[in-house]
């Protein structure tokens, strides 16, 4: 099976849309949402990534990143840039976070017909890494998961051994 997102008031899938209200620090500053983040990033240590940061909508957001140049190395970067802001919006909201783990291991498409990068594109060629993106960092919240469940669990052993001398 397939999970398909689009806009960020779709449920229960809506959350993993940039527009989705989920805020989370990074980079030393509080962002509204994940496109807010991904936009600012273009213009890293200008007067314009704080006019981004501080846009009143994520709609608003986009237009002012797509209005401006950008940065030379966008291109090579904003794969990293949109995976750190996805990793740390599911890290900082237990409540999406498990709605991302409990798809499990099925495929996420991004749905927009108008982005072949991030989605599907019109005719489906698109190469969805948004959806690429998403399925990572289910894996890499699945590795964290799994680590602290070892963790405390040697603590306890270790516990319970300190206990018995």
């Amino acid at each position: 099976m397939t999970i398909y997102f689009f806009t960020a008031d779709e449920k229960p899938y809506g959350c993993f849309c940039n527009f989705s209200l989920h805020s989370f620090e990074l980079d030393g500053h509080w962002w509204t949402t994940s496109e807010h983040y991904y936009q600012a990033q273009k213009f890293a240590g200008t007067a314009h990534e704080e006019t981004i940061r501080l846009a009143k909508s994520p709609a608003d957001a986009a237009k002012l990143g797509h209005a401006l140049p950008h940065r030379n190395d966008w291109k090579k970067i904003k794969y990293d840039v949109m995976q750190r802001a996805v990793l740390k919006k599911f890290q900082t909201h237990g409540d999406i976070q498990k709605i991302l783990l409990a798809t499990g291991g099925k495929m996420i498409i991004q749905e927009d017909i108008g982005d072949y990068y991030w989605g599907t594109g019109k005719d489906g060629s698109g190469k969805n890494y948004l959806g690429q993106i998403l399925m990572e960092v289910r894996a890499t919240l699945r590795c964290i998961s799994l680590e602290q469940m070892v963790t405390q669990k040697s603590e306890r052993i270790i516990q319970i051994g300190s206990n018995n001398l």
